[in-house]
């Protein structure tokens, strides 16, 4: 019987995961859709908690 080789069984995070990905992939495209993403994530908890939020509504 031969042995079939092992796969590698580091676990990685998921940034490290989707970066991989991404390089493997060449999914470059995909990285102006995260940072966006992200940008707007870090804004919503950012207004959640100053008195910006009253604002916000004025803006859409």
């Amino acid at each position: 019987m031969s042995e079939q080789p092992q796969l590698p069984t580091q676990q990685r995070g998921l940034l490290a995961e989707f970066w991989a990905f991404i390089k493997h992939e060449k999914a470059w495209w995909m990285t102006p859709i995260v940072l966006v993403l992200l940008a707007m994530v870090a804004f919503i908890l950012f207004a959640e908690s100053s008195p910006v939020l009253p604002f916000v509504y004025t803006l859409m």
